[in-house]
């Protein structure tokens, strides 16, 4: 199920195949930033670590141009309805990385005011832990949601959408 060689001079493949492989290598990501790994996220962009050689390199400010969205720091019960209305523009096919501690469980805060995980308002692909993340662990989700683009079923996702835009 990958690419395959017919005859000489000529290379098969199949379209899902193609399509996620550029997938996963043109992310356009929206960060979500609102508390401090903020500066872990930047360092990841840094040349020391560089995450544009993964195809994530320029952050897009806008989520009607993104694809990917970094949920980075702690969520409070204020910020949630905001967070739900990006995750709503992002375009579709759209993902959703949860940077650290705090996005992904509440981390320290465990208080009336703090969404205890950002997967009560957001489906999440990747759950990156720490307080705050490595780098090194920001490059690691990242080829791990690039593993999960490559193997998702293309046709499936175009066959839900269908499914949703017929009227009943």
């Amino acid at each position: 199920m990958g690419v395959e060689r017919a005859l000489p001079g000529f290379v098969t493949s199949q379209l899902s195949t193609a399509v996620n492989w550029a997938r996963k290598f043109s992310l356009f990501q929206y960060p979500f930033v609102t508390a401090c790994c903020g500066m872990e996220y930047m360092a990841t962009a840094c040349n020391r670590y560089d995450i544009s050689r993964f195809g994530a390199e320029i952050p897009r400010f806008s989520p009607r141009q993104a694809d990917l969205l970094w949920v980075v720091g702690t969520v409070n019960h204020k910020l949630a309805p905001f967070l739900a209305r990006i995750y709503d523009q992002v375009s579709d096919p759209k993902w959703v990385i949860s940077f650290g501690v705090c996005a992904s469980t509440g981390g320290f805060y465990d208080n009336y005011a703090t969404v205890q995980g950002i997967d009560k308002i957001v489906p999440v692909d990747v759950y990156i832990p720490g307080c705050p993340p490595r780098p090194e662990q920001v490059l690691d989700a990242l080829v791990m949601l690039q593993e999960k683009i490559q193997r998702e079923d293309w046709d499936e996702h175009y066959d839900k959408a269908a499914m949703m835009d017929t009227p009943a």
